[in-house]
């Protein structure tokens, strides 16, 4: 293969990686991102590790595959990246309210996605803990300027008092802007052993994701539609596929760039993260009328109080629950020509992300 120079790189990237996916209705009233690509065949049944795995690897891959040990390991090194990422400089108020919410706790499961999706192509974790930071990184900043009087106007964050009520509403906007630059930063200067063009579409997957085709349109679209009574599904995924699963998205499709992975592996993946992404904002969406604040870190059944269209509002919560089971086997579909050893971070991910209690 020839070299390629720096515009080159970046216009074979944009081909080969930053694919867009379109989305319509099931016939029952369910969303559904359908499959584009003819080799991935819909199944029929409820995918897990077993059912990806032959009878005779169920057993092995089951009891080789430690979650929480995973979980446990993943959040020590990347919250040991991001401690070592972002330091005390002058001015000091801005980097301690970065680091306030930054280091706050949090699940980390955008950065455990990226790195899972590395290793599952074949890459190593190295190269994509810096992608896997930054994820984190501006994820704190959506949750900050959410947050904010302006946007949400939330008191309580992971148990903490937000950062507007720690430092202030101006600096709490700063600390955010400066949490969005440094991770793209950090992204560039601190990825190595990977080429330069798998850097910039990495780069370029993650802008978009949060801009104005992705993190902002669905943010926008969900100020727009507060307190609209005739909010429908289509609308409500559309706010949802941007300002949550876009992200989530970003965060597996720039593991599987920076790993080494294909067209192909990525074009699975993406669809994995879509499906997961969504889910996750269901799951988000159930949490916030079954659990209270205290479970949650956070306020609960703010939603309701602000007249927010949610996927229980608008389907049920017991079809909102079904909708959850629906989207975590369609993402699981995705992984079923992987290794089924090297895939089993991600099934557990999914599986975590539909069940997990706050």
């Amino acid at each position: 293969m020839r070299s390629m120079n720096l515009v080159d790189s970046w216009a074979q990237a944009c081909l080969v990686f930053n694919q867009t996916l379109p989305y319509k209705s099931f016939n029952n009233g369910f969303m559904k991102i359908p499959l584009k690509n003819p080799k991935i065949k819909p199944q029929t049944r409820s995918i897990s590790i077993s059912a990806i795995a032959t009878k005779e690897d169920e057993k092995v891959v089951t009891e080789q595959f430690n979650f929480k040990l995973y979980v446990a390991e993943k959040a020590i090194l990347v919250n040991k990246a991001l401690d070592e990422a972002i330091i005390i400089k002058d001015p000091p108020v801005i980097h301690e309210s970065m680091r306030y919410s930054l280091l706050a706790g949090g699940k980390r499961v955008r950065p455990m996605l990226c790195l899972a999706a590395a290793e599952l192509v074949g890459g190593d974790q190295s190269s994509a803990v810096p992608a896997a930071c930054a994820v984190e990184m501006i994820h704190t900043m959506s949750l900050i300027h959410d947050d904010l009087p302006c946007m949400d106007n939330d008191d309580l964050r992971r148990g903490k008092p937000t950062n507007h009520k720690v430092y202030g509403e101006d600096v709490a906007v700063l600390a955010g802007d400066s949490l969005l630059a440094f991770a793209f930063e950090y992204i560039a200067t601190a990825t190595t052993g990977v080429s330069p063009a798998r850097i910039v579409a990495a780069v370029g997957e993650l802008a978009k994701s949060i801009g104005s085709e992705g993190l902002v349109a669905g943010q926008v679209a969900d100020i727009a539609c507060t307190g609209n009574p005739n909010v429908g599904l289509d609308t409500l995924e559309f706010i949802h596929i941007h300002k949550t699963a876009a992200l989530l998205e970003a965060s597996v499709v720039l593991g599987a760039i920076l790993g080494g992975g294909n067209e192909d592996d990525v074009d699975k993946l993406r669809r994995f993260a879509r499906c997961i992404g969504l889910l996750f904002q269901v799951v988000d969406d159930i949490l916030d009328v079954t659990k209270s604040s205290e479970e949650l870190g956070k306020t609960a059944g703010k939603d309701l109080a602000v007249d927010k269209t949610t996927y229980p509002k608008l389907m049920g919560l017991e079809k909102a629950k079904e909708f959850a089971a629906e989207l975590n086997r369609e993402a699981k579909e995705q992984l079923v020509e992987f290794d089924p050893r090297k895939a089993a971070p991600l099934i557990a991910l999914a599986d975590y992300i539909a069940y997990r209690e706050n």
